[in-house]
């Protein structure tokens, strides 16, 4: 259960002013980014993690202006599709050195197009995608995402879909070096928004074995590892600071990795704990209902939702912190989106405390909103138009 948040625990107080008075001419619902705090979290992940290269997630959030800012930083680019390839390549001082092909499932021409524009190394975890690379990229890196656990642990999992055992990892290690290719490394993500730190533990240890088998079994010598994601954004639910979470997976890495001339090139693909916290969705309240005369439960409808902009409320899986300049005794609430769909539900199980004299026409602020919101908004659901992003 949560009330109404203090702004200033989640957004420095000066951004949040300059989102007030922006808000106060743009029609709702719309996402406010701010690209210093995305530009200080680069540098803060930077400070964290010295040795790695940061393949930002283009996915979490692709605003022209985050990844311009990125770019101009030395970032690389983690992509998932030929469109978000020709969006980074596009920008100044970016070619296919600094881009990854992160997808595992991909169109055969869509890696023929990747190879053309100079992009070298790719993710797979299958038989099929590898042979597929192996015709349209030949020569290029691969490395194998595998399977790894936490998702329980994680507040949005990332373990069902993508990766293989590593078992069929090392298998296609094998068939890369066979079709051509190299056989560059392993990658995993240990789900979004992961809180447990000793995730990348278990998770380290696996790809050391894998490592270790590959060269002393078949003479294959990886060169890197890719940790992909899972840093956490500042939600309702608490997390360990980012310091505690680099300073463990440093000490994972060098436990399992003693430094020394095998020490793999790392690779992390950070999305949401780059630009959540850097982002602020201001919606209005379109209706306060009860569902009978004696109804407990009173039902605030906001005008986002699952479908243009939060799809990370569903099974409530992200808590974003709210506020609104209402000020009264706080009632828990039912908070939904405008659709006219009944899975357009935020938060019904988890309840969020409003205050009793909140009303149609005012404000609700959702913060830490910077990620996987507008990139993830339907185009025109029951007609209504994609989020709008403004940058303060």
């Amino acid at each position: 259960m949560a009330g109404v948040c203090n702004p200033e625990e989640y957004v420095p107080a000066e951004v949040f002013e300059k989102v007030k008075a922006a808000s106060a001419s743009v029609a709702t619902p719309a996402l406010f980014m701010s690209v210093p705090l995305v530009e200080s979290a680069y540098q803060e992940l930077c400070s964290g993690f010295p040795y790695a290269r940061v393949f930002y997630a283009v996915k979490a959030n692709p605003a022209r202006q985050i990844l311009e800012a990125l770019a101009r930083l030395g970032s690389c680019f983690d992509v998932a599709s030929v469109y978000e390839l020709d969006e980074v390549l596009s920008l100044p001082g970016v070619d296919g050195t600094r881009v990854s092909y992160g997808n595992t499932i991909k169109k055969a021409r869509d890696v023929r197009y990747a190879y053309g524009k100079g992009v070298r190394m790719f993710a797979s975890d299958s038989e099929a995608d590898l042979r597929n690379i192996a015709k349209a990229a030949p020569g290029s890196r691969i490395y194998v995402r595998i399977i790894t656990d936490g998702s329980e642990s994680a507040d949005w999992p990332l373990s069902r879909k993508f990766g293989c055992h590593p078992d069929m990892a090392m298998d296609l290690l094998i068939l890369s070096r066979e079709l051509g290719l190299e056989p560059y490394g392993i990658s995993f993500h240990v789900g979004s928004q992961q809180r447990d730190i000793a995730t990348w533990d278990a998770t380290i240890a696996k790809v050391k074995v894998i490592f270790e088998r590959l060269r002393e079994e078949d003479g294959i010598r990886l060169k890197m590892i890719n940790m992909g994601g899972g840093l956490p954004a500042n939600y309702v639910s608490r997390t360990n600071s980012l310091d505690t979470y680099t300073a463990e997976i440093t000490r994972f890495l060098k436990e399992d990795f003693p430094e020394n001339d095998d020490f793999p090139e790392i690779i992390i693909e950070p999305g949401r704990s780059l630009v959540a916290n850097a982002g602020v969705i201001v919606s209005e309240v379109v209706l306060v209902s009860r569902k009978s005369r004696f109804a407990i439960d009173r039902w605030v409808y906001t005008d986002v939702g699952l479908f243009n902009g939060l799809i990370e409320c569903l099974d409530e899986a992200i808590k974003f912190p709210l506020w609104t300049p209402r000020e009264a005794e706080e009632e828990e609430v039912v908070l939904a989106g405008p659709t006219c769909d009944s899975m357009d539900i935020l938060y019904e199980n988890f309840r969020y405390r409003l205050p009793l004299n909140l009303c149609a026409g005012d404000k609700l602020f959702f913060l830490s909103t910077g990620a996987y919101t507008a990139s993830y908004a339907s185009v025109c659901f029951n007609g209504f138009p994609p989020i709008e992003t403004h940058f303060v």
